[in-house]
């Protein structure tokens, strides 16, 4: 691989989210069932993984299922149920020993219950590591997300643990799948569709959005260093001047 130019510290994202997109067209252009583009999606995990520990960016969120998704052939979801068992089963010893925590969002009580206590089990195992904080988007579906906060913060509301006209962004923030976490620097959606698919749509308001049409299995880690340095080259203002 050749030497990927180098990025100042200051200016590179400190969350990345992806949304992973185009392992069926990928498949398809090959001849090979759907199930195959999903298979060679998790080699691109691995890739963008590395990158983030590589180059200290702390966060990374992938778009690995949507709600959606659960509407795709039952053989599908199954493969694809499947293939998140065989990576959590195959990487939650390397993730420890790599340092990298686990976090998962999503409604997962969808989840197959072998599937969602092995990922239970990864992100309490995981829980103490500090490296790079990746966060799986599963069975997630942003505005599904936002209704819940809502109905939570209605709640406290109506039981007198909260006034209305308390609620700030910060309190809608705060009982979203991702309280706690950092909002994403850097949006990344690959295989050219322009578009945001229901992902994250309160976290990336200020996001800097990156389109390739590069198929995600294709994603190499110098696509990956591209849409970074595209990020590093852009002026920031969050509405300002």
């Amino acid at each position: 691989m050749a030497t990927l130019p180098e990025i100042p510290k200051e200016k590179m994202p400190r969350h990345i989210a992806c949304i992973m997109d185009g392992n069926g067209r990928w498949a398809k252009k090959r001849l090979l069932p759907r199930k195959a583009g999903h298979r060679a999606g998790a080699d691109t995990v691995e890739r963008c993984v590395d990158y983030c520990m590589t180059h200290e960016i702390p966060w990374l969120t992938l778009y690995a299922f949507s709600s959606e998704n659960w509407s795709r052939p039952k053989a599908e979801v199954e493969a694809l149920m499947i293939l998140l068992h065989d990576f959590l089963k195959k990487h939650s010893q390397k993730m420890k020993e790599k340092g990298i925590r686990l976090h998962a969002i999503g409604d997962l009580r969808r989840l197959p219950e072998k599937t969602r206590h092995l990922l239970e089990e990864s992100i309490q195992e995981t829980s103490s590591n500090t490296q790079l904080n990746l966060v799986l988007a599963l069975s997630y579906g942003s505005r599904a997300e936002i209704v819940s906060a809502a109905q939570k913060i209605a709640t406290r509301v109506a039981t007198g643990e909260l006034k209305a006209e308390e609620i700030t962004e910060q309190t809608l923030s705060e009982h979203l799948y991702t309280a706690n976490m950092p909002d994403p620097d850097l949006l990344i959606r690959t295989s050219g569709e322009m578009r945001i698919s229901n992902f994250l749509l309160w976290q990336i308001s200020y996001a800097e959005i990156y389109v390739t049409d590069v198929l995600w299995p294709d994603f190499s880690t110098e696509n990956l260093h591209e849409a970074v340095s595209n990020y590093a080259s852009r002026n920031r203002r969050f509405g300002g001047v």
